[in-house]
């Protein structure tokens, strides 16, 4: 009863608000978390990305590297103070321990990897602070690059992976320990260290280094299969064969994704050469970029359940009425049942038009033309709309912040649409005359003419077109030896191998997967020769795997993502060739089946030990591992690594499925809507953005249920995600791609891409059926590659094998007609 005794008491909202709350605990936030301050970079601070190469069960090994260094000085007679050292001493040292490093005796020649690896961390014995650690660290890594470490180290990894007997012993243990990748942890952390300290140096812009980062990238772009990248490459599908189990993956996939951003370049280099490589093109600049415009925007609330809707049509049900002049009556019920009314009188009440024009195919039929020149309008009034008063957090801004794109062949199709309705012909490559039709159309057609964008994919595909066309009257192409073209070229003969190995083991590392027996095993390098006898040792051994598992995400995503932005820069049809394969790899149910988590768990997580961080480890007094300090110093919101690596998958799975029809049924069907919207939850602009843009490419495929039902969504892709001005996206009234048609798209890309690769790769060899040339002019007329071996000792072959040998040429002229008349 109620307080006055009248009828039942009305427990609905009492019900709202259980909901409510256990919503909250199960998402781990809602409308009124704190937005995340998270900047999204090439990579994490110097020194997280250092701590990040060691696992906590590695700690006790780093006393082994100031044990062998005290012994090695020892032996050459000098106190273990390498900061008291003179330079030339220090550089004798160095030497030295390089000298020894090419020993046939292992156990002589990794502890002298050892005291390099030791003077490579900063000699941490001997400092007082981690800034002071990182100076020394800077100093020695460059002294040692110099050297030429960094060579001798890549060519004790090349011995190490050739160790036979190595991956037999661990092939046949039960359980991959840490002891199993104990040499060439030393060895991958050298390399990674010199590696993270050049690309720092890069980034500064130091001009002392500017030649020492040159070398740096020569080093690592030999071509073949002295590419390092290659080399590491190959480690992965080794391992995930299972002919190398004792592989440390986390150190091989961090050192491959520096090595990368190192060579090919971060975000600001990508930025630079496709603004370059535009103007060689004579194309006008790039305009927005996304990554700056990212920076100015706010990120909304995740989309209410129908339960928030319901409690917040209640309380404006009270205050004032609807308007419902735009929606039809027969829709009402519906609407009100999923609180649409509240999203149409919100927007009309602040001044937003879209949740108006989002239902305007529900008002009347209406064909695609006129649609879209309504869409045309809207988007150009949006653009330039000041909203008063100022809108409030989830409000649109002053105008949308993208200038709509509109590409040559929307156009086309606009014009040939128009003819075909008004004229009933058309007239394929004429883009000019406009003769018999409506005015509507000629301005339709200046307004998308005034947005044209060009992109360097489209030229690059014209070219090819027109190569294909004319294979004999086509110029021969120059091939600019770039550093991803020759990345690209080293990879191209076994790239789908790398391409599965690396999602191997993204899946072996996602959160979501289930061990299986026959699933490969990533935690070699991080479980220890005993398990843990305590409840303490448990828990850290628990945090030091999950660590373990979300840094190698991190990796495999920055590394994929860097290939695909590259090559694609490079030409489309190296980026179509592997985004290819990973599609066959079924990279995109990987990725939704990463994103179908609880998310904000995931992005929040503290998988971390801040006291046991390097090099905290190792500077100072260490306190005693409780339960209290494993939580000690880590008050981060959330976790950097989790969120770039979100932002990261995003982004890939955005450009696999970019202007690909099949590939966005492939989203659908695996029913990534309410996966992608469940990541609405984070409250950060860039990832809610490439959630959007996902969202955005699949709604017409989603049906006008699902869009009545998701108009706040519909609204934020308005707000936040740039328009094509032809894009049906948000009526669907013409599906354009048909089931039928995807498999033969998939099919002529496929063509277009191999027909590339066998155009510029291939060397046409010949069959072995083919008769023999042995007629001298044609063979002595030929062009032939002498290796420099050859040229140099030319003269002694000729002196010893001409000269010095008699020739019976009677003989040999009498052999030759012997063997024309038996031919004949």
């Amino acid at each position: 009863m109620d307080s006055n005794g009248n009828g039942k008491k009305d427990v609905r909202p009492l019900l709202r608000e259980l909901i409510r709350r256990q919503r909250l605990d199960s998402d781990g936030g809602g409308a009124d978390s704190p937005d995340l301050e998270f900047i999204y970079d090439d990579a994490d601070t110097h020194g997280n990305e250092i701590a990040e190469l060691y696992s906590y069960t590695e700690q006790p090994e780093l006393q082994l590297n100031v044990k062998a260094f005290e012994d090695q000085m020892e032996i050459y007679h000098l106190l273990p103070n390498w900061k008291r050292l003179s330079v030339e001493a220090r550089k004798s040292v160095m030497m030295k321990l390089l000298d020894q490093l090419e020993s046939s005796v292992k156990p002589l020649r990794m502890r002298s990897a050892r005291c390099l690896l030791y003077l490579a961390q900063g000699c941490w014995a001997e400092v007082q602070s981690d800034t002071e650690q990182q100076h020394w660290t800077r100093i020695n890594s460059m002294m040692l690059f110099r050297l030429g470490a960094f060579a001798l180290f890549t060519e004790l990894l090349n011995i190490e992976i050739d160790n036979s007997t190595a991956a037999h012993v661990a092939m046949r243990k039960i359980a991959v320990s840490l002891a199993d990748s104990q040499d060439l942890r030393v060895i991958l952390s050298v390399l990674y260290i010199i590696t993270e300290v050049i690309r720092i140096e890069k980034l500064s812009g130091d001009p002392a280094y500017t030649q020492d980062i040159e070398a740096f990238v020569f080093e690592i772009e030999r071509d073949g299969e002295d590419h390092l990248i290659i080399k590491l490459l190959s480690m992965v599908t080794k391992f995930c064969s299972g002919a190398a189990p004792h592989f440390p993956m986390k150190k091989v996939l961090l050192l491959l994704w520096k090595l990368t951003l190192v060579t090919l370049g971060g975000m600001n280099e990508l930025k630079e050469m496709k603004a370059e490589k535009r103007r060689s093109f004579n194309l006008p600049p790039q305009g927005e970029d996304t990554l700056e415009i990212i920076k100015t925007m706010r990120s909304s609330s995740p989309p209410a359940s129908a339960t928030d809707l319901l409690e917040v049509q209640n309380q404006k049900r009270s205050t004032r009425p609807f308007r419902r002049s735009l929606i039809k009556q027969s829709s009402l019920d519906d609407q009100e049942s999923l609180g649409l009314e509240v999203e149409t009188s919100m927007a009309n009440e602040n001044g937003d038009e879209l949740a108006e024009m989002a239902t305007y195919d529900e008002r009347r039929p209406t064909d695609n033309n006129e649609t879209n020149q309504m869409f045309n309008n809207h988007i150009l009034n949006m653009y330039n709309m000041q909203v008063s008063p100022p809108p409030q957090h989830d409000v649109i801004p002053r105008g949308l912040p993208w200038k709509p794109k509109v590409r040559q062949k929307d156009i086309d199709v606009f014009l040939d649409n128009a003819r075909q309705k008004f004229l009933g012909y058309s007239l394929p490559g004429d883009r000019t005359t406009l003769f018999g039709l409506p005015e509507p159309i000629h301005e339709g057609v200046r307004v998308l003419k005034a947005h044209v964008y060009t992109s360097l994919v489209e030229l690059q595909i014209e070219k090819e077109e027109e190569i294909a066309r004319n294979p004999v009257s086509s110029e021969e192409e120059f091939i600019e030896h770039t550093p991803a073209e020759v990345l690209y070229q080293a990879m191209l003969p076994s790239l789908p191998q790398y391409m599965i190995a690396l999602l191997k083991i993204l899946l072996a590392a996602a959160p979501t997967s289930k061990a299986k027996t026959d699933s490969i095993n990533i935690m070699a390098d991080v479980l220890p020769e005993e398990m843990p006898m305590t409840v303490l040792q448990s828990m850290k051994l628990g945090i030091d795997v999950n660590r373990h598992k979300e840094i190698i995400v991190k990796a495999v995503s920055a590394i994929l993502l860097l290939f695909l932005k590259h090559f694609k820069l490079n030409h489309i049809y190296q980026f179509e060739f592997m985004s290819q394969h990973l599609v066959f790899a079924n990279c995109i149910p990987l990725v939704l089946k990463f994103f179908n988590q609880n998310i904000m768990g995931y992005v929040g997580s503290k998988n971390a030990i801040p006291i046991l961080d390097f090099p905290s480890c190792v500077i100072g007094d260490q306190p005693d591992l409780t339960a209290e300090s494993l939580e000690i110093g880590d008050a981060a919101q959330f976790s950097w690594r989790n969120m770039f690596s979100c932002i990261n998958l995003l982004r890939i799975l955005n450009k696999l499925t970019k202007w690909k029809h099949s590939r966005i049924m492939m989203v659908v069907v695996f029913k990534s809507a309410p996966i992608l919207k469940r990541t609405l939850k984070v409250r950060h602009a860039m990832t809610q953005l490439y959630v959007l843009k996902l969202l955005k490419m699949q709604t017409k495929y989603l049906g006008r249920q699902w869009r009545k039902s998701n108009m706040k969504t519909i609204s934020a892709i308005y707000q936040k995600v740039r328009h094509r001005l032809n894009d049906d996206w948000a009526y669907g009234n013409d599906i354009d791609a048909r089931p039928w048609d995807f498999q033969s798209e998939e099919c002529a890309l496929r063509a277009s891409v191999d027909r590339f690769n066998n155009r510029r790769y291939t060397q046409v060899k010949k069959s072995e059926f083919e008769p023999v040339d042995n007629n001298p002019i044609s063979i002595l007329g030929q062009d032939y590659d002498l290796s420099d071996s050859f040229k140099r000792y030319y003269n002694l072959w000729l002196e010893q094998e001409v000269h010095g040998t008699p020739i019976d040429w009677e003989k040999l002229l009498f052999e030759a007609d012997k063997c024309d008349k038996k031919d004949e």
